[in-house]
């Protein structure tokens, strides 16, 4: 079997979230706990590291790693979900597994977990962790699928559990309210694990004081704790951060939302019973996306005209990139240009009533089933004022972006983690910009 039939059969005998949305979720940990027995606990070989939230966990995952990484560790990283290549999901010292190993994995082990239905997330969470077990990985940070409580993810015993934030995103599977989210959230916290909360509200912190006094977990506030003294950007486009305890800091991740996913992480690192100096975690902030393969995060992929891509996708993540684009909309020398589109079961209206209005939009539809359709998502804009025209593919869209966009104009493209990476492939596959994994 070649790794694209590989591929091909995960997706189509296990039920795929990215690509079906609800239906392919499976709550609960019957399944997973299964799958360990059966490959004897890998996870149990090596420390972990637990990281949770609605926005930001990939950030702080792939930071992590790098910081650790830096440190001389050798570092598993499994985050979800990929953006041009499933492979992007599993990584040790920012190597994708090989192909191989995925064809093996299937060849050798289906007998076994066809008659389990697993969920496609269940089967690679079991193939990550046998991954990192078999490659001898110091320390492994897992980013949650969905959730916490009943995420498949939830069966390990972490040095430090981390959340980044709350936002309401996935309600129909995690609740309608910021509480019964971060109730589910907070089925991460282990007995007497640290805990590291990046940001809370009235709503949410007393369910992380009840929870982790119930489990006699240590915790701390990234807020209270304020690890970062002061925050600017450079002239060479890097966030400079002064902090507490790890000196100054230069940041490749310069994401309005980056600032609190910064003091998330030096919140965990200075809780993290793990041996990590300053030196290193100012090149895992310096180096995170070349030594983790990090995309999407206010990702720069041209400089003239400007073109930067990002995968935030719900209100939580747009509180900060709307606040980003108004103030380049309100450059005088700048016209903006957004190739937008979502997916079907988010919260499109609150989105879009954050958008600026002084911008040309070029709405599209990403390659998922779950994907709005163009021509509905330009008619749902226009009711908030937002003007464009409607395309079938995110190539399509983006090409004719960049036909009327002059050399001193911005093109912003997102709404969708499935609407940058329909753009990367198309980049990759073009030879364009030299994208790769």
């Amino acid at each position: 079997m070649t790794y694209e039939k590989t591929i091909n059969y995960l997706y189509q005998v296990a039920p795929l979230f990215q690509q079906n949305g609800a239906g392919a979720y499976k709550p609960g940990l019957q399944t997973t706990e299964t799958l360990d027995a059966h490959f004897k606990h890998p996870h149990r070989c090596y420390k972990t590291i637990h990281v949770a939230g609605t926005n930001g966990k990939g950030s702080v995952s792939h930071t992590l790693a790098a910081v650790l990484q830096a440190a001389g560790m050798k570092v598993g990283l499994y985050t979800s979900p990929h953006l041009m290549d499933f492979r992007e999901r599993i990584r040790v010292n920012g190597e994708m597994i090989p192909e191989k190993r995925v064809i093996d994995f299937v060849e050798q082990e289906r007998s076994f977990f066809e008659p389990l239905y697993p969920s496609f997330f269940e089967l690679t969470t079991a193939l990550a962790f046998e991954w990192f077990a078999e490659m001898s990985v110091d320390v492994a940070v897992i980013e949650v699928g969905l959730g916490g409580r009943l995420d498949c993810t939830n069966i390990i015993t972490p040095e430090v559990s981390i959340i980044t934030n709350i936002s309401l995103d996935h309600t129909d599977l995690l609740g309608h309210s910021l509480k019964e989210i971060a109730k589910e959230k907070a089925g991460i916290i282990k007995k007497g694990v640290p805990v590291v909360i990046g940001e809370a509200v009235s709503e949410t912190r007393p369910v992380f004081e009840k929870t982790a006094a119930e489990m006699g977990a240590p915790l701390y506030f990234a807020e209270e704790e304020k690890p970062i003294i002061s925050n600017a950007m450079t002239e060479d486009s890097l966030m400079r951060y002064e902090t507490r305890d790890f000196g100054v800091l230069l940041s490749e991740l310069v994401g309005d939302c980056q600032q609190k996913n910064a003091a998330t992480i030096l919140t965990a690192l200075k809780h993290l019973s793990l041996p990590v100096a300053q030196k290193d975690v100012a090149a895992g902030f310096r180096h995170v996306t070349s030594m983790t393969g990090l995309m999407g995060r206010w990702q720069t992929l041209q400089t003239s005209p400007c073109v930067v891509c990002d995968t935030g996708h719900n209100v939580g993540g747009w509180q900060y990139l709307s606040q980003r684009l108004e103030r380049i909309a309100d450059s005088p020398e700048t016209d903006l240009h957004i190739v937008f589109g979502m997916v079907g079961d988010k919260d499109i209206s609150g989105v879009l009533s954050m958008l600026p209005h002084r911008a040309q939009y070029y709405f599209c539809q990403a390659s998922v089933k779950r994907a709005l359709p163009a021509a509905e998502m330009r008619k749902r804009a226009a009711q908030f004022g937002l003007r464009g025209e409607a395309f079938d593919s995110v190539s399509e869209a983006y090409q004719v972006a960049l036909e009327v966009a002059h050399d001193t104009s911005f093109v912003f493209v997102g709404g969708s983690s499935f609407v940058v990476a329909d753009l990367l492939v198309f980049l990759r596959d073009s030879g364009v910009f030299g994208i790769t994994v």
